[in-house]
């Protein structure tokens, strides 16, 4: 019994070693990529339906320059029209957060 509790707390020790520490910045725009470029970027259908009701060059989140990163997280955690709610086990606060700094970046970004 001992052994196996000492091979469980190593395993735990070795997990924790492996994650990222937690003071290093997550990448936006990978996250992006990976959880959301699949319905928000062109022939997507999050961009589709955003441009039913706007103009067509800013349907695509990454155009836009009136987004905050509290609004593309509450947006995405709560669901907004079509857009089912993320939960935390498909994207932690953290991530999000780091794609809507992405976004919100957008405006300083070329097009």
């Amino acid at each position: 019994m001992k052994k196996l509790i000492a091979l469980v707390g190593l395993a735990g020790a070795a997990c924790a070693a492996v994650a990222a520490p937690d003071n290093v910045p997550l990448d936006g725009r990978a996250l992006f990529e990976e959880k959301c470029a699949m319905c928000h970027r062109d022939m997507g259908m999050g961009t589709g339906l955003l441009q039913r009701r706007m103009d067509a060059n800013i349907a695509r989140l990454e155009n836009r320059t009136d987004l905050t990163s509290e609004f593309v997280v509450m947006a995405a955690r709560i669901g907004i029209g079509n857009m089912p709610r993320i939960p935390r086990g498909e994207a932690s606060d953290a991530e999000l957060r780091a794609i809507g700094d992405y976004l919100a970046d957008s405006a300083t970004r070329a097009p």
